[in-house]
């Protein structure tokens, strides 16, 4: 079975209705992103950062998965796929992709602020002041800030080499090092990229460009994934 790696950006989740720091009227529009999303801000002002994630997880609970998420977990029915996401929502999951490595966390998710291996599965949208983990540091969001180390990098470049296709779905290619996960794909691995504004790619036979938003251009790419490399 030939297996698929697929790095999703922000573009899928947009369609779903979540909005991005980088759209014009966005949901972080407003917030000075180095205050909300930076262990800098974390250290100044953590009541500010816990509103912000409890917002943005209330907005998460309202998404649902689009075409595009759909389309992705159905090439599992032909495929071995591994979905790399910088997306911090469950939308993957929600459409039923089963292989998933979040780069930059979960939202869903709290960590111990004295020791990142302990992690928590969250039942609501809350988190608060006072919420502490087992060795009584407060918990904050299992998120990767801005200036953080980006723990599963290596794991996905491996899937990432080993990738008989690549696909790249949503995502301007512009936010490292997630960017960089295309120049670690063999050199005959056809490439897919789908994203409404395209980023500058070789003009090579082996690169497939749809310019379209993730809800129609992944079942394309699908349909062609099956018909010529299946």
């Amino acid at each position: 079975m030939k297996k698929i790696v697929v790095l999703t950006g922000a573009g899928i989740s947009a369609e779903s209705g979540l909005k991005t720091f980088r759209d014009a009227g966005g949901l972080w529009e407003g917030f000075d992103v180095m205050e909300v999303a930076s262990i800098d801000g974390w250290r100044r002002n953590r009541e500010l950062v816990l509103d912000f994630y409890n917002m943005r997880r209330k907005q998460a609970l309202e998404a649902k998965p689009n075409p595009g998420h759909f389309a992705l977990a159905d090439l599992e029915k032909d495929f071995e796929v591994v979905i790399v996401t910088q997306n911090v929502d469950k939308l993957h999951e929600m459409a039923g992709s089963t292989n998933i490595i979040h780069l930059h966390g979960q939202l869903f998710q709290s960590r111990s602020s004295l020791d990142e291996n302990l992690i928590y599965e969250m039942d609501g949208w809350e988190l608060k002041l006072g919420d502490k983990c087992e060795r009584g540091s407060q918990l904050r969001p299992n998120i990767v800030w801005f200036g953080e180390m980006v723990p599963l990098i290596e794991d996905a470049a491996r899937e990432v080499m080993s990738a008989d296709i690549f696909m790249v779905v949503g995502t301007s290619l512009a936010v490292y090092p997630a960017a960089s996960l295309l120049h670690y794909t063999a050199d005959h691995a056809p490439k897919f990229v789908i994203d409404p504004s395209l980023p500058n790619l070789p003009n090579l036979p082996h690169f497939y460009l749809y310019e379209e938003l993730a809800s129609t251009g992944v079942a394309k790419a699908a349909e062609k994934i099956r018909a010529e490399f299946l």
